[in-house]
């Protein structure tokens, strides 16, 4: 299993500053989702970004830049799937609480889906495709619906073998609406913050 970590993104949002260099807790959101993933991977995790300066933000990481341009969320998890050689655990660097036992819970139940992801009550259509594993059988789908311009994350999901992690064993991990948490603006950050504080 291999992790990626998608730090893709314009971030037009947050002014266009990198918001996984934002700290949550004194420490980097992206450090946090590095850390998570590691932990539940087992080996560094891949970083996607596009940015010249990314090689700069952990130089211990191997980045990779989109393999398609201009394809957001969904690009960046086509970019991780062809740099491995088997499925990969993907998160997203704008999420500062996803826990590394949920992520663990995630790699030891996707064998036999194509693509396996957490429900999430409060995400489109209920579950998390940014805290999820994907399996290298979803590159032909996503090319596909990228070919098409279908940047939607969940567009490709009914055409694969899909499975879910039930909300009531997410919850064994914390409250969805936290641990799903992703910062997009300052005033998310600011969010993130009392959140972080509230769990200390």
């Amino acid at each position: 299993m291999r992790g990626a970590v998608l730090a893709g993104g314009a971030a037009s949002r947050f002014g266009g500053k990198p918001k996984g260099l934002e700290q949550v807790g004194g420490e980097r959101i992206l450090d946090r989702a590095i850390r998570a993933v590691q932990l539940a991977a087992g080996e560094a995790p891949l970083l996607v970004a596009n940015v010249p300066e990314a090689a700069d933000w952990r130089p211990d990481l191997q980045v990779r830049r989109d393999a398609l341009q201009s394809c957001g969320s969904l690009g960046g998890i086509y970019t991780a799937l062809s740099a491995a050689e088997g499925p990969v655990l993907v998160l997203a660097w704008d999420m500062p609480f996803v826990p590394p036992e949920l992520l663990q819970s995630l790699v030891r139940q996707s064998q036999g889906f194509d693509a396996f992801l957490p429900e999430s009550p409060s995400s489109e259509n209920d579950v998390e495709p940014l805290c999820a594993v994907y399996h290298p059988t979803c590159l032909a789908h996503i090319r596909r619906n990228l070919a098409d311009e279908d940047f939607r994350v969940q567009g490709f999901l009914e055409s694969v073998r899909a499975g879910t992690l039930p909300s009531s064993e997410v919850t064994r991990y914390g409250d969805p609406d936290v641990i799903f948490f992703n910062v997009n603006t300052p005033d998310d950050l600011q969010q993130a913050q009392e959140l972080w504080s509230k769990q200390r």
